[in-house]
């Protein structure tokens, strides 16, 4: 019993210390969240029967190791996982390409021969400066006869020819396996970056097998090396059109691994990274904080800055569609499956793509589709004297838009960027198209109807502006024009809006507005006018 008992030990510790089993695992899907990427690789190796110690090659370089799932055939026992980045053996194999070896060692051996032409070509011109030198002793020497001078010369010349003969041929050489050399350069720049990446992460499994052969092993885990976000590129033809919109995503890894043919999922969710089995809670509704933008009656305190893409809130009264609303999709859009939840949104994508570990951003085509909109213009003289073109989307949440960056093109010109943000609490999506300078907008203090009187003890100011808007466009359009008058915050002070030319006044804003129509060529001009009152002992320093 002791004998069998030893022989079984011994047998035991013999198949622990075999060599490991190396096979290098290809990433087949990836799924990539906002802030990390689950990532599927298979492996495949011939598994002799026993306990055998497995190196899977080719992880990711950084992974949550309790995310790490293994999938093998049944005859297999995965007896533990552990993941390296330092993975030191004497037993690792050279992971270099055999095709970038071979380019290396051709790049080696013709800087050699370049190394021996560049030192035999250094002998022979030793050489010639030698015998420079010695032709020169020699001629100084009186004691030579004629006979031996002639001898000497006739050495000198055939000897010099035959080293610069020499030398010539060693240039031409060397001129040769320079060409050479920069040829294997380049071939080893193309392959290198052709090749693809193969990272320094390992996994090390300690499996049991009963059935020998070739075995496939399936992997998965959760990194947070990779991200990805919603990019747009807008475009509208005119005043009429629908805007077709290409939605993109902008996908950036350094896993370590370059994802050849793989196939995508991006998810606006959080990758789930806790094995406890979840539970459900009761769930209750809040009301959400407004934004300021998102009030229609105080868009006029709207810096030009927000102006240029922070208008989403805006709401603009009888809008009208131009058109039935209705998504239409393109080829590219077969392509993609979306699927929505309650938590997230997440885009299947059939066609395989190609990410490189290199942290840079690639761009992937997600949907192309059409959205009905509504067109109106947008005016704060008092902040900008220029038009902003707003295009209106009702009912927009059946689009499973995310909350990006978008380029705006608009009549065949590029006219700059804006931000889609769905998260609002409006039935109608405002997306600001740029600005149009073919609406020209003034606004100009009338100095002869405003000024400064002085009564007793109070000082009375009037401001007096006239705006003028003109549509230099072959077609009508519609502008909503707002200004304001200061409101009063102290019982001494008073402010009297004189004249509005019929605006809708909000008294307790100061906000007005006016929907504006105008025709072609068409100009409009507005008169405001407001008188405040206060003690002149007292300065206001925001009038």
């Amino acid at each position: 019993m002791k004998k069998i008992l030893f022989f079984l030990l011994f047998f035991q510790a013999m198949a622990y210390a075999q060599k490991p089993i190396f096979t290098t695992a290809k990433v087949k899907n990836a799924t990539v969240y906002f802030n990390g990427a689950e990532l599927s690789q298979s492996a495949s190796l011939n598994l002799p029967a026993g306990n055998s110690e497995i190196v899977i090659k080719n992880v990711a370089v950084s992974l949550n190791e309790s995310t790490i799932q293994i999938g093998a055939p049944s005859s297999v026992t995965v007896m533990s996982v552990q993941f390296t980045n330092n993975y030191i053996s004497e037993y690792e194999i050279d992971e270099n390409s055999p095709a970038i070896k071979k380019v290396r060692d051709s790049i080696e051996l013709v800087q050699k021969d370049i190394a021996k032409i560049q030192v035999e070509k250094g002998s022979y011109n030793k050489t010639i400066e030698l015998l420079d030198r010695n032709q020169q002793v020699s001629g100084a020497n009186s004691g030579l006869n004629v006979t031996e001078l002639m001898k000497m010369v006739e050495y000198y010349k055939t000897k010099r020819s035959e080293l610069s003969n020499s030398i010539a041929l060693l240039v031409e050489k060397e001129t040769k396996q320079n060409e050479k050399l920069q040829k294997l350069r380049n071939k080893l720049e193309f392959d290198t970056k052709n090749e693809e990446k193969i990272s320094s992460g390992k996994l090390i499994l300690q499996v049991m097998n009963t059935v020998a052969g070739n075995t496939p092993i399936d992997i998965s885990y959760i990194t947070n090396t990779a991200t990805w976000r919603p990019f747009y590129d807008l475009r509208a033809e005119n005043l009429t059109s629908s805007i077709n919109m290409m939605y993109k995503a902008q996908v950036t890894q350094n896993s370590g691994i370059d994802w050849k043919k793989v196939k995508l999922t991006l998810s606006s969710g959080v990758p789930n990274q806790n094995n406890q089995a979840p539970l459900l809670n009761p769930w209750f509704l809040n009301y959400a904080y407004q934004n300021d933008y998102e009030n229609d009656e105080k868009l006029a305190e709207v810096s030009v800055s927000s102006l240029k893409g922070k208008v989403s809130g805006l709401q603009i009264a009888n809008a009208k569609i131009i058109q039935k609303e209705e998504m239409e999709q393109s080829s590219i859009s077969n392509y993609t499956n979306v699927l929505e939840n309650q938590l997230n949104t997440s885009f299947d994508i059939d066609i395989p793509y190609d990410i490189l570990s290199n942290g840079k951003m690639h761009s992937v085509t997600l949907k192309e589709m059409k959205l009905p909109a509504t067109y109106k213009y947008f005016a704060v003289p008092k902040a900008d004297k220029e038009a902003f073109l707003l295009a209106e989307i009702s009912d927009y949440s059946k689009y499973n838009l995310l909350q990006g960056e978008a380029n705006i093109v608009f009549e065949g010109m590029y006219v700059g960027k804006t931000q889609i943000n769905p998260n609002q609490t409006s039935d109608t999506l405002s997306l600001s198209m740029g600005r149009d300078k073919k609406i020209a907008i003034s606004r100009e203090k009338i100095v002869d109807k405003s000024g400064t009187k002085f009564l007793s003890s109070y000082k009375e100011q009037t401001f007096t502006y006239d705006i003028v808007v003109k549509n230099n466009k072959k077609e009508s359009v519609q502008i909503l024009l707002k200004d304001q008058y200061p409101i009063s915050t102290d019982k001494e002070m008073t402010v009297e809006l004189l004249q509005s030319d019929k605006a809708k006044v909000n008294a307790e804003t100061g906000i007005l507005s006016w929907d504006l129509k105008l025709s072609p060529n068409e100009t409009k001009k507005i008169r405001i006018s407001y008188k405040v009152k206060h003690p002149k002992d007292k300065t206001i320093d925001n009038l």
